[in-house]
């Protein structure tokens, strides 16, 4: 049996997506050897394409907020909610957090992309094309086998592992960490399209989250780009898939067809692309760490695509977990429990709280609320600019109890 190749290194990040990119960095600018494995190659296709405010936070923090403002990106406000003749915008330079006003609509396969080469200029070492296929969780030692391109082997030796695969979620697969969802099955088809939209009332510089007229647990998101297109999606529960078309691109179209108000912003676009779909998407883990390692981002808890929450939940745990294991790293003792799993669960179920809200339709009353009085809605808007931590924000610090009485006064003004 040949020997196989053995490499040693204080800490490996498993994805190049944006959640390893930002811990990379912020690791390597802290003086600590960081090695990135990355399955596929650069750039490559994702959804997540609309960020929250709180992304840029993330971004400045690991020295990369230069180069992400130079790249010609779509800049974004804020979000914009339609219902059939019923439209609320939220603008993020208004909120009660008073995080960064704006933010950026993107292509992932770029962004993702600048990310990982801005790493990559402050010292990271990334390896494209190879995949992790064993991992041996020892506090003290944990390994990783490789697989390269070429079928060749080797193994790596690391004092730390970051697990930032997103939805490959390495570790959680082959330490069987997986756990199920509490949210039902939900399935979301989508594209890009040129677009071609002339409606004055159309803002390119929010995301458009369209409410079905009459399913309402059925949305669309718009979300223009700066180079004149747009990613359209749909997205729902299993059922409502039942008896329409198998072709996705007329599964997408029939549903748009059914919504009228977005139906007349997209009457132009030229539909070039193929639709793809994504199911099942929401997923959990019985635990967010273990010996020797950390789960980042979608490798760890994945909710919904509803509030773009995705990149922020991810760039947050990079960040933290990237602070947690520096301390570790200098010889502190550390617990990630109470260091890093605890403070970022509060945030992810501010989220799903929401989340949950607007498929029951509760949070989507106080949305299309007409009469909301103006702190209410900055502190809204905060949650939807990615603020989800900040719980001096009471519809953070108590989400369920707010957003129930929030909700009760609005269907009482609807009586």
């Amino acid at each position: 049996m040949p020997t196989v190749e053995t490499e040693r290194r204080q800490v490996v990040v498993i994805g190049a997506g944006p959640s390893g990119a930002i811990a990379a960095a912020l690791l390597k600018r802290k003086g600590h050897d960081v090695l990135m494995i990355e399955r596929q190659h650069f750039p490559r296709f994702s959804i997540g394409e609309s960020l929250l405010s709180h992304c840029l936070d993330f971004v400045e923090e690991a020295g990369m907020l230069d180069a992400v403002n130079a790249a010609g990106f779509q800049l974004k406000t804020g979000a914009a909610f339609a219902w059939g003749e019923q439209y609320s915008a939220f603008d993020f330079g208004d909120t009660f957090s008073n995080g960064k006003p704006t933010t950026f609509q993107v292509l992932r396969a770029d962004f993702d992309k600048l990310l990982a080469d801005q790493a990559a200029l402050q010292g990271v070492e990334i390896r494209y094309g190879e995949t992790i296929v064993s991992v041996v969780a020892d506090p003290a030692k944990p390994q990783l086998g490789v697989l390269r391109e070429d079928g060749s082997e080797y193994r790596i030796e690391a004092q730390f592992i970051l697990d930032a695969s997103g939805y490959g979620r390495v570790l959680p697969r082959l330490l069987d960490l997986e756990a199920p969802s509490n949210f039902p099955v939900r399935q979301a088809v989508f594209t890009h399209v040129e677009d071609h939209i002339d409606n004055p009332a159309f803002d390119r510089s929010k995301i458009l989250v369209t409410t079905h007229p009459t399913q309402r647990d059925i949305w669309f998101w718009t979300i223009p780009f700066s180079n004149g297109r747009c990613s359209v999606g749909v997205v729902a529960a299993a059922e409502h898939f039942a008896g329409r078309a198998d072709n996705l691109d007329d599964c997408l179209r029939g549903f748009i067809a059914e919504t009228p108000s977005l139906s007349a912003v997209l009457d132009n676009a030229v539909w070039d692309t193929p639709a793809r779909t994504i199911g099942g998407y929401s997923a959990n883990v019985k635990s967010l760490h273990g010996p020797g390692f950390a789960l980042l981002g979608n490798a760890a808890e994945f909710l919904d695509p509803v509030f773009s929450s995705g990149v922020t939940i991810a760039m947050r745990s990079a960040s933290m977990a990237a602070a947690v294991l520096h301390r570790q790293l200098q010889g502190e003792n550390v617990d990630w429990e109470s260091d890093f799993a605890v403070p970022l669960k509060r945030g992810v179920d501010t989220f799903r709280c929401y989340v949950e809200g607007w498929y029951a339709g509760t949070f989507q009353d106080v949305i299309y609320h007409p009469g909301s009085s103006p702190d209410i809605r900055r502190m809204i808007s905060a949650i939807l600019a990615g603020y989800a931590w900040d719980e001096r924000n009471p519809f953070v610090a108590e989400p369920k109890r707010r957003l129930r009485m929030l909700s009760e006064l609005c269907a009482r003004d609807a009586t």
